[in-house]
């Protein structure tokens, strides 16, 4: 990879250095204790405990083990998950709230003692994680938030500068934090798994579930896998259950830059509180030190033109630490629930077979670590103090109400906006590697030519609940703004909720260089 030279397409650092044990798909019937399906720190670590207590553990996913939102994350390991816990305690009390903080913690001690016991080499340091400010408003919610820490006993100080050249008006610190290489991380445990006589397939898509005196889930290829208990650590639920999960979260995007820069690099983590949002972490590459900037969130499907979001983050960078060299860019999709606290355990009330992991915000290390402890203790009949804060099932009038009918307004807006919207472009004026919602026969299409000149066109109505999808430049993807869909530029699946993809249109459309041929630049035929 030359990284003078512009990106085609976003990839993660840390992939970029670290393999991790592939797996064939599946190709039989089989069957199992216990089923986990998704590969990222969740679904592997769950696999790892549940393993080690002596369960039948199989474990599939859909691509590659962490190449999703845990191979896209910023790979922070900390409990200040933002401007919380003076909310928390607030909506909810502060016990609850004091439980959220405690629950954090015993993931990220979790961590820590499972790094030490097996001597994994994945770049874990211990810092403090810092809150900042740079206006005057942010610094009073600041200041509301460190009282927060000293009622609930989290050790934290408030400052009124950074170590690094940026007008802050205060910052909030959280002690004895951390950061790692997830993908580190991660490839020793699956090497554990192993070990332990875990079955792992990879490339193996869960298409279907049937509940019946055992549970036998469908998978893309035709294999049935019937196991006693379900596990779906598959960011967004694979499987709804009647849980309505699609109107219960919503989706963010943000983005993330590795640089090598010129100015000294700051230790800690750092994120701060007002607009436009903004994260910075020390990471090491090629044996160098090399800083982590990002932000820029939005909800899945809206905002202006994604490549913007890097082209804003560089700036930052440019402008806060200069760059000396630029390494990667990537960006990951968080899903946020009602309430901000993550859903952990059965799926409904009233189904105890079927647990999800979901909605875990922008802190996924921590809260799906919690989850894999959680679920465990589900599934090996044990209690644990944390349940009853974390249960799906749960719902809380204030916030929640207030969100929920925010949400529905939203997707409201979406699907008028969408079916009203007026475009005028054709697919004929497509730039190479340039995407875009064109006119169709009178009706709303998507287009992208690739970088051979091929044209490819796809109904733009998400297959969930019939939302218009918008162009993502920065992924060559197709986002839902409902409830966070998205697919590739064929119309291919990336994420749920929806399971089909988007009509293909692309038969309808003869290839351009025929029309070019005809001279026919500025019209399109149907093929016969």
């Amino acid at each position: 990879m030359n990284h003078d030279q512009e990106w085609t397409q976003p990839e993660p650092l840390w992939r970029e250095d670290t393999t991790i044990d592939s797996f064939d798909s599946l190709n039989e019937n089989l069957s199992t204790d216990v089923l986990i399906v998704g590969g990222g720190i969740t679904g592997i670590t769950t696999a790892y405990l549940l393993a080690k207590s002596g369960k039948q553990v199989t474990l599939i996913e859909a691509d590659e083990l962490v190449n999703g939102t845990t191979g896209h994350t910023t790979a922070k390991v900390t409990a200040q998950h933002g401007l919380i816990y003076d909310e928390f305690q607030n909506h909810f009390g502060v016990d609850d709230a004091s439980l959220y903080y405690q629950a954090q913690m015993s993931a990220l001690a979790f961590m820590e003692e499972l790094v030490e016991k097996h001597s994994i080499d994945c770049d874990w340091v211990k810092e403090d994680a810092h809150l900042f400010a740079t206006t005057k408003q942010g610094a009073l919610k600041l200041e509301k938030e460190y009282k927060a820490y000293m009622n609930l006993d989290i050790p934290g100080e408030l400052t009124d500068t950074l170590p690094f050249d940026m007008d802050a008006t205060k910052a909030l610190s959280m002690k004895n934090q951390a950061r790692f290489h997830p993908v580190k991380y991660l490839a020793a445990v699956v090497k554990e798994l192993k070990n332990l006589g875990c079955d792992i397939y990879e490339h193996t898509k869960a298409t279907d579930v049937t509940e019946g005196d055992r549970i036998e889930v469908t998978t893309g290829n035709n294999c049935t896998i019937t196991c006693d208990q379900l596990v779906s650590c598959s960011h967004f639920p694979f499987y709804d259950g009647k849980g309505f999960y699609f109107s219960r979260m919503y989706a963010e995007r943000s983005y993330l830059m590795a640089i090598e820069p010129e100015k000294e690099i700051p230790s800690g983590m750092y994120v701060s509180i007002d607009e436009p949002k903004r994260t910075v972490r020390t990471a090491e590459y090629e044996g160098k030190p090399i800083l982590l900037v990002g932000g820029e969130s939005h909800k899945t499907g809206e905002g202006v033109d994604t490549s913007f979001h890097y082209r804003a983050i560089e700036e930052f960078a440019a402008e806060t630490f200069g760059i000396k060299k630029k390494l990667f860019q990537w960006s990951a999709q968080d899903l946020t629930t009602l309430d901000k606290v993550p859903y952990i355990g059965p799926i409904t009330r009233r189904n105890q077979r079927v647990f999800i992991a979901t909605g875990f915000r922008k802190w996924g290390m921590t809260n799906g670590t919690l989850a894999a402890q959680l679920i465990a203790d589900y599934v090996v009949g044990e209690t644990s103090l944390f349940h009853d804060l974390f249960k799906p099932s749960r719902f809380k009038t204030d916030p929640s109400m207030k969100q929920f009918l925010s949400q529905s307004f939203d997707v409201a807006t979406h699907l008028i906006d969408g079916k009203l919207e007026i475009v005028g472009e054709r697919p004929e004026r497509l730039r190479t590697g340039e995407g875009k919602v064109i006119q169709w026969e009178g009706k709303r299409a998507g287009a992208y030519k690739d970088q051979e000149g091929k044209v490819y066109m796809v109904d733009t109505t998400c297959t969930h609940m019939g939302c218009e999808v918008e162009w993502n430049s920065a992924e060559h993807s197709w986002d839902c703004p409902c409830h966070g869909s998205r697919f590739s530029y064929d119309g291919s699946v990336m994420e749920g909720p929806a399971d089909k993809p988007l009509v293909d249109l692309s038969e309808q459309l003869l290839p351009l260089s025929e029309h070019k041929h005809e001279g026919q630049e500025d019209q399109l035929e149907e093929s016969e």
